[in-house]
């Protein structure tokens, strides 16, 4: 069987979410190296002065930094299976923006109403996708079954575990970023904000 002389190549066919995927790496890999000080300081959110300009900094970077290999694998490789398919129908700008908006959301919630705790990690981008992903084969004036079984499942858990549960697992950003998923998802559909 002939190929036609054609190589097979590696595409950096996401460049949004490989990007992002590289820079969680990266900050795992310096909080490793410096034995936690980066994911202390840099790349973990908790209430502290409006005046340190590394609130600012913090309020964005918490969502690319993660406790361990287990935390950061968990939230990775559901951001490559969803986040590809996100980029291709919305376009890179968007999914920048969702994640941005995410980190913001859930980084403005932590430091408001837990203040006693750091938050770190890519779950609210990860739970945002989710809800954002379920939007992808919506029509006009029809609420897609799937949206709302994945609202009712996903959402409905965090609030059960936030509720019920004892764990370090914040909840609450999970949800956030279910919301921001879902309400830039419906902008963004009613808007017809996709790549094409």
């Amino acid at each position: 069987m002939k190929n036609n002389g054609k190589k097979f190549r590696i595409s950096f066919n996401s460049p949004v979410i490989l990007t992002f995927t590289i820079l969680c790496a990266i900050t795992l890999l310096l909080n490793w190296i410096t034995k936690g000080y980066t994911n202390d300081h840099f790349f973990s959110v908790f209430r502290s002065s409006w005046a340190n300009p590394l609130t600012y900094v913090r309020l964005f970077g918490h969502i690319v930094g993660h406790a361990d290999l287990n935390h950061f694998v968990g939230n990775i490789m559901l951001i490559l299976v969803v986040g590809p398919m996100l980029e291709e129908k919305y376009g890179s700008s968007n999914i920048v923006f969702v994640i941005l908006s995410t980190a913001l959301a859930t980084g403005l919630a932590h430091v408001l109403f837990v203040p006693g705790y750091g938050l770190l990690g890519a779950s609210g981008v990860v739970f945002a996708f989710i809800m954002l992903s379920s939007f992808t084969c919506i029509r006009e004036k029809e609420i897609p079954l799937t949206f709302i079984l994945v609202a009712v499942l996903y959402i409905g858990e965090q609030v059960y575990q936030g509720l019920f549960v004892q764990s370090n697992i914040s909840n609450l950003s999970h949800i956030l970023g279910g919301l921001v998923g879902s309400g830039l998802g419906y902008i963004m559909h009613k808007n017809k904000m996709n790549k094409y």
